[in-house]
């Protein structure tokens, strides 16, 4: 028998923090390591440093292959290669962490597509809301939201929502176990398409050229992003339960978009603010507007 959820402690909301912050302060550190590099080289080394040697200390998950293979391949190439490649490109590190966010509005809407669950009136508003954010934001790509780089962006979004689904249809699995041997599958094809892309002699130059800073760099977003902030994420769901935690990662594009103000300056110009904060509603009503919809009929 599973035990039941225990109340949010001042350390575990502490931890919660830390890797929202973690999360959010990546973008930043993803748009400063793919700068002339590969962006999908960076995502294969990224998820080499995430499974090694990690791999060697966690079980295998006990899911069918599909599953594995297809949680890597949706995590590691389609949410985090094109991710990086949106980045490179010239979408923002703070609009990017926001937009990934999307990544709720489509778990939806697929799960109502694949299992037939009923998306609610309060999440069909929240999308709503957002898309309208979104479609301002697209309204005003230019120079500071670059179309094609947004639509990349949305796409990498659905990628994690993919993942998400073949979470749930995995059934109760370890999930950090899950995350640590799907990272084994995404570095083959992703160093494959960096050298049909970018060529041979680029990704050899990368790994035998790159100083220190940029290896840092590789080490934050394997070990810190994805070992360690999932770890403490997955431990922090099992003890208080999904619903006390998952909505902290909101806070994910708050440390995102302030980091990315902070370290390379970005402007937030009106119709941006205005779009952001539309996305920020609609996401903010999706998650906790069921609450807020019970209470009015209570």
């Amino acid at each position: 028998m599973t035990a039941a959820p225990q109340p949010l402690t001042t350390r575990s909301l502490l931890l919660a923090l830390l890797i929202t912050f973690i999360w959010g302060v990546n973008f930043v550190v993803i748009k400063w390591s793919v700068g002339e590099t590969s962006p999908l080289l960076v995502a294969a080394l990224r998820f080499v440093v995430a499974a090694f040697p990690a791999v060697f200390f966690i079980p295998k998950p006990a899911v069918p292959a599909r599953i594995l293979w297809g949680y890597g391949l949706a995590v590691g190439v389609m949410q985090f290669g094109l991710l990086y490649l949106a980045i490179q490109l010239g979408m923002s590190a703070g609009m990017g962490s926001l937009l990934m966010q999307t990544q709720a509005f489509f778990t939806a809407l697929l799960a109502a597509r694949i299992f037939g669950e009923k998306i609610m009136p309060w999440q069909a508003w929240g999308m709503g809301v957002a898309f309208t954010g979104m479609a301002i934001i697209g309204a005003f790509a230019g120079q500071d939201v670059p179309f094609f780089p947004l639509l990349i962006t949305l796409v990498a979004a659905l990628g994690w929502s993919i993942s998400n689904l073949l979470v749930r249809a995995a059934g109760n699995v370890n999930v950090f176990s899950l995350v640590i041997w799907g990272a084994l599958i995404p570095p083959i094809p992703l160093t494959l398409m960096a050298g049909l892309t970018r060529g041979w002699d680029s990704v050899a130059h990368t790994l035998t050229h790159e100083g220190w800073p940029f290896w840092a760099a590789i080490a934050f977003m394997g070990l810190f992003n994805t070992v360690l902030g999932f770890g403490i994420w997955s431990s922090l769901i099992q003890k208080h339960g999904a619903a006390r935690v998952a909505p902290l990662s909101l806070l994910v594009p708050v440390f995102g978009m302030i980091s990315s103000a902070i370290v390379f300056h970005e402007t937030f110009p009106l119709g941006k603010i205005a779009g952001a904060l539309l996305v920020s509603a609609g996401i903010v009503l999706h998650v906790f507007g069921g609450k807020w919809w019970r209470k009015s009929l209570a």
